[in-house]
This record gives C-alpha cells, sequence and structure tokens, in this order.
C-alpha cells in the first residue's frame, strides 16, 4: 500500500493528537490476543519436555514464552493431519502431535538438498520421532507434494533470510491444502523498543543485531531484516494468503522502554502494535493472486 500524500499525512497526525488529548487517560498497552489458560498448558508441556543437553534446557527456558504461545495460535488438524515446521529444532515439535493432534509431524532444516536426518525425544511414555528434511528455503523446491500440509510454522526464520524471501512463503504456499494455515513468528521492527533504540541514538533498531563470532564450523546467518507488522501482513498477502491474525506482544526484558508509548500518542503517532513480537496466522487461498516480487522487498 502506497503512503499517504504529506498533507494529508500532517491531517492524520493532527486528528490523533486531538483524539488522545480529548479521550483522556487510556491504557496503550493493549491485553494479549491469547487464552491463558491455553498458555499456561503449553508452559507446562514445554517445562516437561525432556531436553539432551544444559544448553538446550537454558533456550527452552528462556524462550518458552514465545514457544508457548506459538502452540497456543497452531489450529487444529483440517484436511491431512499434517504439519511442517521449518528451521526445526525439536522444541515444539513434538507437542505438535502430542497436545496439538497432528498425525504427522515432518522438520525442515537448513542443508544441502534431499538430505534427511531423523531426530528422537524419549518421553516415560514412548519415543517421539520426526524424519528432518534438509533444504534451502529460498532457493530449493520444498519436497513435498502439492496440498500435503495442513500447517506450516515458520517460527523466527523470515528476519533470517538473505537471499530470497517470497520464494520460502510461496513454497509454503504450495505444499499446503487449499484452506490450510501459514504460522509465522518473527521480531517487529516497529516495536518501542526499535523507537527507543533510534531516538537514543546507540545501537541498531533491529530487536537482535549481533553477530555470531566465526568459528571453524558453518557460520550462523543473524537477522538480517526485521519486518514491521505492517509490511509483514503485506509480504504474506504477496505470497496469496488471507491474513487471519497479525499483531504484537511486548517482552518483559523491554519493559523500560515502554512509557515512550505515551510520547507517541501525544505526539499523534500509532502506538498499536509496537511490542517486540510479531505473529501472523494465514489460511492459503487458491482463488487469491501471487505478487512474486513486493516492491517493498525486491528492488526492480
Amino acid at each position: 500500500m502506497l503512503s499517504l500524500p504529506l498533507h494529508l499525512r500532517i491531517v492524520r497526525d493532527l486528528l490523533r493528537r486531538l483524539n488522545y488529548h480529548l479521550s483522556g487517560p487510556q491504557s496503550l498497552e493493549p491485553a494479549e490476543p491469547f487464552d491463558p489458560k491455553e498458555v499456561k498448558r503449553f508452559e507446562e508441556a514445554l517445562r516437561e519436555l525432556p531436553t539432551p543437553h544444559d544448553y538446550a534446557r537454558a533456550y527452552l527456558n528462556k524462550h518458552s514464552p514465545r514457544l508457548a504461545r506459538t502452540l497456543a495460535l497452531v489450529p487444529p488438524p483440517q484436511f491431512t493431519s499434517r504439519v511442517l515446521e521449518l528451521g526445526c529444532y525439536m522444541q515444539i515439535t513434538p507437542l505438535l502431535q502430542r497436545v496439538c493432534g497432528y498425525r504427522e509431524v515432518r522438520g525442515a532444516y537448513y542443508g544441502q538438498a534431499n538430505g534427511l536426518s531423523r531426530k528422537t525425544i524419549p518421553f516415560p511414555d514412548g519415543e517421539f520421532a520426526c524424519d528432518v528434511d534438509l533444504f534451502d528455503v529460498e532457493r530449493d523446491p520444498f519436497p513435498y507434494p502439492e496440498g500435503h500440509f495442513d500447517l506450516v510454522i515458520a517460527g523466527e526464520i523470515i528476519e533470517h533470510l538473505v537471499y530470497d524471501p517470497m520464494w520460502m512463503l510461496i513454497e509454503a504456499r504450495r505444499v499446503l491444502h487449499d484452506g490450510g494455515y501459514l504460522l509465522l513468528t518473527t521480531p517487529n521492527v516497529g516495536s518501542i523498543t526499535s523507537v527507543a533504540k533510534t531516538l537514543n541514538a546507540e545501537g541498531n533498531p533491529q530487536i537482535f543485531a549481533l553477530y555470531k563470532r566465526p568459528t571453524d564450523g558453518e557460520p550462523e546467518i543473524g537477522h538480517m531484516r526485521e519486518y514491521g507488522i505492517h509490511e509483514l501482513g503485506e509480504v504474506v498477502k504477496a505470497a496469496g494468503f488471507e491474513v487471519i491474525k497479525l499483531f504484537t506482544t511486548f517482552m518483559d526484558e523491554f519493559v523500560s522502554h515502554r512509557p515512550l508509548l505515551k510520547l507517541l500518542a501525544e505526539n499523534g503517532f500509532d502506538t498499536e502494535n509496537r511490542g517486540e513480537q510479531a505473529w501472523c496466522l494465514a489460511r492459503k487461498r487458491a482463488d487469491l493472486p501471487i505478487d512474486r516480487y513486493p516492491w517493498f522487498i525486491y528492488v526492480s
């Protein structure tokens, strides 16, 4: 969507300021659109998840709020009862079957095309096993037939892509059954934390902008491009999806930046969707067009 002309933006911002001062005190931090009971249920399931080493347990403990909320957004199985998790770390993976009820769970991870690994997690009542296909989500065709899955999950993936993010989204659409879902999570570069970093003129406005120290092994790709919530919705629409849910949530580690929401409101800036974590749940619609190279991501 093209931006408004300058004179209309000025009028809009003046109306926002007027509305703020006339409406009186109000909460600028909306309640999370999650069922608290569902989030708690998944947090408990994650705590009970067996982990292979202390590092995995530490990562799981730190990220369990996000992972539990990701699981709380998972739609129930519908057509094929199959789910594909891109960037599979075997964290939410077993719970997609054990708690969410998917009959078949498939994983994918970066590697040489046509590679395959099998990962397992031992539970007291039996072993969970998952085949993880290796390929490049930005270049390789996904090794699955059309319409194979009910759900594709891309949790914290799109911000790491360096070459062609639309390839991943369009391939995800291809392997989904018509009416199937894409669940995408990623940092929000338009967050109040990014605003704070910009105003302080210290550091990078991305939520995470660090490189991993070089080692002899394969380098780990950091956050190449973080998305604003509006453009996240637009890029998903460009891939032929209907957006069902699109919102942000705040992260407790950045709570000190939230007073800036009042500053934004007082000066006519939008305070909605200023959380650090972005969420998008979208449905494949076979009748929707595809824009292969959206103008706000690719140069001409």
